[in-house]
């Protein structure tokens, strides 16, 4: 009978299937290993773009913040100024409304028959003294401004006789009145 030595056979193919083993562990190792640094660069490519893309945004958001802050000082200046331009037209209105209440009152007060010494206004209260003939004449001036329709209320507080040389007796009177809002076509009417 014949001998076959198989030994060497089986050493060589163990052999080469460690090799093979050893090949593919290395093969896998080696390709996991590029695919880490391939995800590892992919990440830190991210990241790059990323914080560039904070930076520029931190950039904007700080030119964005020098622009509201002078927005808001802008608006700061714009709105003293607007307080500043209705001071200016509410003492022109006031302005104009004296003016249009002393030449109501001009129209108003009868001719040589009574004169006026003070005419004081407060908000809506109108203060009248002043010297008249006689009674006839204070009523038919308080009638005068109650048809004028610039006051809403018109009321004697006082009328005293005033001794003017020793013969000539005069009545001194005070009226308060309220006025109505000044309009163009109440001024007009009063002096009708």
């Amino acid at each position: 009978m014949i001998r076959i030595n198989l030994l060497p056979f089986r050493v060589a193919r163990k052999k080469e299937n460690i090799r093979r083993q050893i090949s593919i562990f290395l093969l896998s190792f080696l390709l996991v290993t590029l695919i880490m640094i391939y995800y590892n660069m992919s990440l830190n490519s991210k990241m790059l773009d990323l914080n560039t893309r904070t930076n520029k945004i931190t950039k904007e958001l700080a030119k964005y913040n020098k622009i509201n802050n002078e927005i808001k000082f802008i608006k700061k200046k714009l709105e003293l100024l607007t307080k500043k331009t209705d001071v200016i037209k509410n003492l022109e209105l006031s302005r104009e409304d004296a003016v249009r209440l002393l030449d109501a009152m001009t129209e108003m007060v009868i001719e040589k028959r009574m004169w006026l010494s003070m005419l004081e206004t407060k908000e809506k209260t109108v203060n009248i003294k002043g010297i008249a003939l006689d009674n006839k004449t204070v009523a038919d001036f308080m009638t005068r401004l109650e048809d004028s329709k610039l006051f809403k209320r018109v009321e004697l507080k006082t009328t005293k006789q005033q001794k003017v040389k020793k013969s000539i007796n005069l009545k001194s009177f005070e009226i308060t009145c309220e006025t109505a809002p000044f309009k163009k076509s109440v001024v007009d009417g009063a002096k009708k």
